[in-house]
């Protein structure tokens, strides 16, 4: 077990190692192994970034972020009609999901995508194509995903996915259907285990909600 002085040089080197980020103007604290982190990043990208690289770091716990993004430059003086207008164009060209199912709000360039799709991973492909756009200064993903054209979630399905892709730890997980909704329980043994099983249960067609009860055990 790690002591928050060892995790926090930990992710601090994890921050200083990532090349999108700009560690200078990033502090970090550690507290009963939950990371917390402070000050301003250029983009919401790379405020995106830094959060993931805490992720990837062994003994966390917990991710609390404090940053704020200032832009500055070309991307400070778009207007949020301007950022309306390239979402817009973005989720035109891409071809994984039909057109017009999904709507756009921007406010002080924060995105808000709402709508239906038919899977999760378009969800979270409008997410990523968008959070990549100049001028945004952050992202909510509001799109619900709807399960008329899927058929009905089987247990034995999930776990079955669990067991491929998390190996060892898939025994250890407990997996619940209610309706359109999967609860996870039990543990892992890493945060990029968690991921896989949450990955595994929303690739699963019809699933609306994975509520993730899930602890992590170093």
């Amino acid at each position: 077990m790690k002591t928050d002085k060892q995790l926090q040089q930990d992710v601090i080197a994890e921050l200083g190692w990532e090349p999108s980020v700009n560690a200078a103007h990033i502090g970090v604290e550690v507290t009963n192994g939950v990371v917390t982190l402070a000050g301003h990043v250029g983009s919401y990208t790379e405020k995106f970034n830094a959060e993931r690289a805490v992720q990837r770091v062994a003994g966390v716990k917990a991710l609390a972020v404090e940053m704020d993004v200032k832009l500055s430059g070309p991307m400070a003086k778009r207007t949020d009609a301007d950022i309306a207008q390239s979402v817009e164009n973005v989720l035109q060209w891409a071809t994984y999901f039909p057109s017009d199912t999904i709507k756009v709000k921007v406010e002080g360039g924060w995105i808000t995508l709402s709508g239906t799709v038919e899977w999760d991973y378009q969800r979270q492909t409008a997410s990523d194509a968008v959070r990549l756009l100049s001028g945004v200064t952050g992202v909510t993903n509001q799109i619900a995903i709807d399960p008329s054209v899927s058929k009905t979630l089987v247990k034995s399905d999930i776990e079955a996915a669990l067991k491929r892709r998390a190996r060892t730890d898939a025994q250890k997980i407990s997996v619940e259907v209610q309706g359109s909704d999967v609860t996870l329980t039990g543990s892992v043994h890493s945060w990029s285990e968690r991921e896989l099983a949450r990955d595994s249960a929303w690739n699963s067609p019809g699933v609306r909600n994975v509520v993730d009860k899930m602890t992590v055990s170093y």
